[in-house]
């Protein structure tokens, strides 16, 4: 089994791909990305929560390792993560349920 690590370096490799061939795309996209996420009433970590979310109620795994690794990384715990997934599920049924679990795992993995 790959672990969350491997999951998500093989999910920006495959990114970069994409960006390598549409660099216009991707310009935009980084652009977009960068204002969402940078500070102001939220932090960066509260931000990437909402994104990591998100990505449980649309079922994207890659969007999942990759929002996780990043709240991580700028400082959010495990408690919070905890709560975010909580409305995450409120928001999105059984489905989330199924990848609220799936964030923990990788939250614990990275």
């Amino acid at each position: 089994m790959i672990d969350a690590k491997e999951k998500l370096n093989a999910a920006k490799g495959r990114l970069g791909a994409l960006a390598k061939e549409t660099p216009d795309l991707f310009e935009g996209f980084i652009k977009i990305s960068k204002t969402a996420t940078r500070e102001g009433q939220f932090t960066a970590a509260q931000k990437e929560l909402v994104a990591t979310a998100v990505a449980v109620t649309q079922g994207c795994d890659d969007c999942i390792l990759y929002h996780v690794d990043a709240a991580k990384r700028l400082g959010a715990d495990e408690a919070i993560l905890i709560e975010a997934l909580e409305v995450a599920v409120e928001m999105g049924g059984g489905p989330a349920v199924m990848y609220a679990g799936k964030a923990l795992d990788a939250f614990r993995n990275l």
